[in-house]
């Protein structure tokens, strides 16, 4: 498991995009995101591939998920607008007019679909969730070994003390 952290990284201030390479929105906006560094001073925030949407002095690789998570970065792609390293306002998916409402810029991908929805981010991704929440909550959450009685049904005692979802705790037969 990867080393625990729990202090949360501050954004850099201005417009921060948080993308990933496997969003199918993601990808098409990847003209507009670097449209944007030029013309806005953008950051980029990627999950999954450090090279996406290019290898550039703008782009950041969110390798640990901590941006996406401390951030609360639900659907991908994001715009933040950021001050003193917090999100003030934020966008969600691709919606042209909005995105040039937000940054001010005028004129962004005009070659592209007027409007697309977001995919997950991989902070919210559920095979991923639990381990997030271990490394970044501060948790101390440890195992130990429980005592039963040699007389106490084992199954019985997992039930009792509702170490279950409702269903009987059993083990296949």
């Amino acid at each position: 498991m990867a080393e625990m952290t729990t202090a949360k990284p501050p954004l850099p201030d201005g417009l921060v995009a948080i993308v990933k390479e496997d969003c199918p929105t993601c990808v098409l906006v990847a003209p507009v995101l670097a449209d944007l560094a030029d013309r806005a001073s953008m950051t980029t925030i990627t999950q999954d591939n450090a090279a996406f949407p290019q290898v550039a002095d703008w782009v950041v690789h969110d390798h640990d998920l901590a941006y996406s998570w401390f951030h609360e970065i639900d659907t991908v792609p994001t715009l933040l607008r950021v001050v003193g390293g917090e999100p003030t306002e934020r966008l969600e998916g691709w919606k042209r007019e909005d995105w040039e409402a937000f940054t001010g810029v005028d004129g962004l991908g005009v070659d592209l679909p007027d409007w697309r929805p977001g995919c997950g981010s991989l902070s919210v991704d559920p095979n991923r969730t639990d381990e997030l929440a271990v490394r970044f909550s501060g948790s101390t959450m440890s195992s130990r070994r429980v005592e039963i009685a040699a007389l106490e049904d084992e199954w019985e005692a997992l039930y009792d003390r509702d170490w279950s979802d409702g269903l009987p705790v059993v083990p296949p037969t």
